[in-house]
């Protein structure tokens, strides 16, 4: 049996995650002189930008704001292409110290230390930044008869594109963005049905600058009480873009209230109504991916990870960036350079209490 590889000596700090969150954070730890690594899950750049579908152009996103010390990306193509050579041009530029792939399984205390875990690899760290975000931890919500349906299902994550559904009666679970989206393409080639739990609450002013900072506090206010963060477009509802003008001509979004029951043809509701379909697409969007920390006892009873700004209150050498109200571009940048700040200041922490 080969012996586990050790990574010495130990670091101040080590970053888990490459994606916007990840990359920003190590750029300000390298500015105030820290000696960090990064690893990333991934083969190669680009976050969980690389994993998105391919007819997601940079036309459809909401923009994707510049990384510190950069220009935001530019092209017209398909997001997952334009923004991982963005990532990848980026971390050649700064030097990033990212190591891949690595998958982190845990992280845990020992003496005092954090001791990161990868199959048999194992970085010694004094600090930690995760940004790991929710790619990886996909929801899916169970339903009577779910494992009885005898067509497709699909989540956001593993979304082929709307070709794949032509001509199968597709039902879209979801009450957020992506659900919109999706339903803007297949509803242009198929019959749709769209179903939330709750009616979904549209968005009728602009969105200017100051409804953001409010929707941004309202969610960080969760997560300074140790709440679960919501969705940022949870709090500011949805609204339609031109591309999707087609699908509502249709009456792709007359929303419809969620079915109680899944049987193999179809869908049933509480009342006994039925509809026949062939394909099931869940946007029910994703949880953050943190539970290689559960050894280091960051939850509250209400089963969130309290933070203030970007630092773990149950741990303070851990920061969380890509979390609650920093889950966004612009958020995970101004994230970064709070996260590298709160490393500096546990670190000197630690230099203060080891001197006592």
């Amino acid at each position: 049996m080969e012996a586990a590889v050790v990574e010495d000596p130990v670091l101040d700090s080590l970053v888990i995650g490459a994606g916007q969150a990840g990359l920003s954070a190590s750029y300000h730890l390298a500015r105030l002189g820290l000696r960090h690594v990064v690893l990333d899950a991934d083969a190669a750049p680009g976050g969980a930008w690389q994993h998105r579908w391919d007819s997601l152009t940079m036309a459809d996103v909401h923009g994707v704001a510049a990384l510190p010390g950069s220009d935001p990306p530019h092209g017209s193509g398909r997001a997952n292409e334009v923004v991982p050579a963005y990532f990848a041009r980026y971390e050649a530029e700064h030097d990033l110290p990212v190591v891949r792939p690595v998958r982190v399984d845990r992280v845990v205390d020992v003496d005092g230390l954090l001791v990161v875990e990868a199959g048999d690899r194992r970085w010694t760290t004094r600090t930690l930044v995760n940004a790991t975000g929710t790619w990886s931890q996909p929801w899916l919500p169970r339903y009577p008869g779910v494992e009885t349906f005898a067509g497709e299902q699909w989540h956001t994550h593993d979304y082929p594109g709307a070709e794949r559904f032509r001509g199968r009666r597709t039902v879209v679970v979801g009450g957020g963005a992506s659900a919109v989206q999706l339903l803007g393409e297949i509803a242009l080639v198929t019959d749709t049905l769209w179903v939330t739990r709750r009616p979904p609450v549209w968005r009728t002013e602009e969105f200017t600058p100051e409804l953001g900072r409010a929707v941004v506090a309202q969610v960080e206010e969760r997560v300074r009480r140790g709440l679960p963060p919501r969705s940022v477009v949870s709090v500011t509802g949805l609204a339609l873009r031109e591309q999707e003008r087609a699908a509502e001509a249709l009456g792709a979004y007359d929303r419809q209230p969620m079915f109680a029951s899944i049987e193999p043809d179809g869908v049933r509701w509480a009342d006994g109504r039925f509809e026949t379909v062939q394909a099931i697409v869940w946007a029910t969007g994703f949880r953050p991916a943190v539970r290689h920390l559960a050894g280091l006892g960051l939850r509250t009873p209400y089963g969130g990870i309290q933070l203030d700004g970007t630092t773990a209150v149950a741990d303070p050498r851990v920061q969380l960036v890509g979390y609650g109200p920093s889950a966004s571009t612009i958020g995970a940048n101004r994230a970064g350079r709070t996260a590298a700040l709160g490393v500096r200041r546990a670190l000197a922490g630690l230099t203060s209490a080891a001197a006592g």
